[in-house]
């Protein structure tokens, strides 16, 4: 039996045309822009540059305003990734379960994805308003004075608060997800050879849901990292300087706000290559503990 050929040799390169055009526009020209800018010190009204070689990034590691971003950025980033993990498969478990009215839970939980970062940090600043926020009432009862925008750590929170909030929904679909495709048999089998509930979780379950929960966690990271943005600008846009920010908002303000070109484009291209450190090590590290089959 003879085996079929494709002829067209042009047309594959033809359709993936479109897609390398779009990733070297909107990836790879921006990303070689910044590294270029990165050595030089630039005119904001772009009247002139002039090479400062590695100035732009000593200045950046000398900087203590930029290393106490830094370490809020890897707290911040911890806590979401971790809170929105934790809750979002918690959830699951308890929705994956044949109880009545789940399927309205499900949808009612995946709703808030629908939610825009800039919108979901709206609604942070009513929950965390001074006055009538409902989230500051809570906190009142408990004895704090919740103040968002001028107490470093009450803003911190509510940035946690608010992006854990978020993304938990698109994790908790996952999840699901990956709990319903376990074969019913396996659940069975588990059930006689563990009766309890929690050791049967963790020693057939979870290894089940690794696969899923290892690309979570490389989301949730990027989405610490990068699109919580919009809820930090709308929730410290007046008064960023006092408050917390993350080193993409710091990008921003030193960038677009403060005019340092070349000292916002030094920045780019740390957090883009510790993104890419960071990614590298968790395929190596974690990867190999982690059966697809």
């Amino acid at each position: 039996m003879k085996r079929a050929r494709f002829h067209h040799r042009l047309l594959p390169v033809l359709l993936l045309v479109p897609q390398l055009t779009i990733i070297v526009i909107f990836f790879y020209w921006p990303a070689w822009n910044a590294v270029q800018s990165s050595f030089f010190l630039q005119d904001p009204f772009g009247f002139g540059s002039q090479f400062v070689g590695l100035d732009n990034y000593s200045r950046l590691f000398r900087s203590a305003e930029y290393m106490k971003v830094a370490r809020f950025t890897l707290i911040f980033t911890l806590l979401v990734t971790g809170f929105s993990l934790g809750l979002a498969l918690l959830l699951a478990v308890k929705a994956d379960k044949v109880i009545r009215g789940a399927r309205t839970y499900r949808t009612l939980l995946m709703w808030v994805y629908a939610v825009a970062p800039p919108v979901a940090g709206l609604i942070g600043v009513a929950l965390f308003d001074q006055n009538i926020g409902a989230m500051t009432r809570l906190f009142s009862g408990l004895g704090h004075d919740f103040r968002l925008g001028v107490n470093y750590l009450d803003t911190a929170a509510a940035m946690v608060i608010v992006s854990v909030w978020i993304q938990t929904p698109v994790n908790f679909i996952f999840f699901l997800s990956g709990l319903q495709s376990i074969p019913q048999g396996v659940k069975e089998a588990a059930l006689i050879d563990n009766p309890s509930g929690l050791r049967r979780f963790w020693e057939v379950t979870f290894p089940l849901l690794a696969p899923t929960a290892f690309f979570l966690l490389i989301i949730n990271i990027t989405y610490a990292l990068f699109d919580t943005f919009g809820i930090i600008d709308t929730l410290v846009k007046n008064n960023p300087a006092s408050n917390p920010m993350t080193l993409v908002y710091k990008v921003f303000i030193d960038g677009f706000r403060g005019n340092d070109i070349g000292g916002s484009s030094a920045q780019s291209v740390v957090l883009m290559v510790l993104v890419l450190i960071l990614t590298v090590v968790q395929f190596r590290l974690l990867e190999r503990r982690i059966h697809y089959t």
